[in-house]
């Protein structure tokens, strides 16, 4: 097969597209022919070695979109020809106390897809049975890949923050996983405001309905019942607590953030304002966020790109270049 693979010993940034044998699914695993891969920001700070590697190699891409073509010992062989998703988190333990207290995201022993174990800037991939998820039908591939961690990481942040309907949302930073928080937010009848750098980011914004646009630092013309960060920056944090009502709570949706100032308490904090961060995210997540995007028939955007032009997709993300998000088709 084909791979676009990230070696540990090269200058951060580079990705290498070689040949690979073709992997084959251990006990409990199933093979998927990868139809489509989405492009995460994790998978750029994987590539630049922001995330310290945890292995020599490793083929990123935790959005996979394939079609089941072999089965392991022990699952079930009607799966084979069937489509299914795999995201971010590719497997836990299940003994650990975070699991057992059903918070499977914060387990003490994870397994992480593009990571941990090869993901899917391949032509095949190997995953866990239990982890690979039902897509809803309607969405092609393209438009399938995105909701597979953007789209369930946003909805988490979500929930995170504790959003209710009707209320007041601020979205800091509009890329993949903000684009499509919105339309969720939409359908459970809240306000949007949307703070974002970039022109294109603000007409994209607009375009999809948000009710107030603004600059990355901009404070909204109200004080907000929720916030979710999505840009790796510690003054969007400090943007968006300081667009809080009293009581109010701001969740941060991101792997690596390069730092948070310091602030006044007083002022920004105090009157039981909250930070609450948002860590990977849970089986029950992916697959109430897949039922209700069928249900409101979310359709993300998405640029394509060929596989062997991964680390060219991984440069728009960068550049914050695109609208919406990159999806490799192989």
């Amino acid at each position: 097969m084909i791979a676009a693979v990230r070696y540990a010993e090269d200058a951060p940034g580079r990705l290498r597209v070689e040949e690979r044998a073709d992997p084959r699914p251990a006990p409990g695993e199933l093979l998927l022919r990868v139809r489509a891969c989405g492009v995460c920001r994790t998978d750029l700070n994987i590539a630049r070695a922001e995330l310290a590697p945890h292995r020599p190699s490793v083929v990123p891409g935790h959005q996979i979109v394939g079609t089941i073509e072999a089965v392991g010992d022990g699952v079930d062989a009607s799966r084979i020809g069937r489509r299914a998703g795999v995201s971010w988190v590719g497997g836990v333990d299940g003994t650990c106390e975070q699991c057992l207290a059903g918070r499977e995201n914060l387990c003490d022993a994870p397994t992480f897809t593009g990571y941990d174990r090869d993901g899917g800037y391949a032509e095949l991939a190997c995953v866990r049975a239990d982890f690979a998820l039902e897509l809803p039908d309607g969405l092609d591939d393209l438009r399938a890949a995105p909701l597979l961690c953007a789209g369930i990481i946003g909805f988490r942040a979500l929930r995170v923050a504790g959003v209710e309907r009707g209320e007041r949302v601020g979205l800091f930073g509009f890329g993949s996983s903000a684009h499509l928080a919105l339309p969720v937010l939409q359908s459970w009848g809240c306000k949007t405001y949307v703070a974002t750098r970039g022109e294109n980011h603000r007409a994209f914004a607009r375009r999809m309905g948000a009710d107030w646009v603004g600059d990355a630092l901009d404070r909204p013309p109200v004080r907000l019942d929720r916030a979710i960060t999505f840009a790796p920056s510690g003054d969007v944090v400090i943007a968006a607590l300081s667009s809080l009502r009293k009581g109010g709570v701001v969740a941060i949706n991101a792997i690596h953030l390069d730092h948070i100032p310091s602030f006044d308490y007083d002022s920004l904090l105090w009157g039981e304002r909250q930070i609450r961060s948002v860590a990977n995210m849970t089986r029950d997540d992916a697959h109430a966020f897949l039922k209700l995007a069928a249900e409101i028939a979310i359709v993300p955007q998405a640029s394509q790109f060929e596989l062997r032009d991964a680390a060219r997709a991984l440069e728009a993300i960068a550049d914050d270049g695109l609208d919406g998000s990159a999806v490799l088709l192989a």
